[in-house]
């Protein structure tokens, strides 16, 4: 591995702390991080109250946060739901899923709640 690579692993690691602690400000409580799966891995699993928070981070310290946005493509977003039906099937829930964005970008923090629906898959 190169050193280029651990610094995109450490820049993503830091993200994602950053991402728990501000979604924890707001009032959500972290259940995992970084789950994995066969078809890839969950960063943060929060739950929302009564509903459970699938939340991919994106960090990008040199693009906006429309920029950050456009790095969770189609594919990501079927590997997610994908894991997401191994994460129920290890930890079975009624409450009701949602797929969440946290983007962190030179211009700030946004979160997005329902970032994609994930229906069909």
């Amino acid at each position: 591995m190169t050193d280029n690579r651990l610094t995109a692993y450490a820049k993503g690691v830091l993200g994602e702390d950053a991402a728990c602690k501000y979604l924890e400000s707001k009032g959500m409580v972290l259940l995992i991080k970084r789950y994995h799966s066969p078809y890839g891995e969950i960063d943060l699993v929060m739950q929302d109250g009564d509903v459970l928070a699938m939340v991919e981070v994106k960090t990008r310290e040199r693009a906006s946060l429309a920029e950050c946005a456009y790095a969770i493509t189609p594919d990501k977003q079927r590997r997610i739901c994908l894991t997401t039906r191994c994460y129920l099937g290890e930890y079975p829930t009624d409450a009701s899923v949602r797929f969440d964005a946290l983007l962190i970008a030179r211009d700030g923090i946004l979160h997005i709640p329902n970032a994609f629906e994930g229906r069909e898959w």
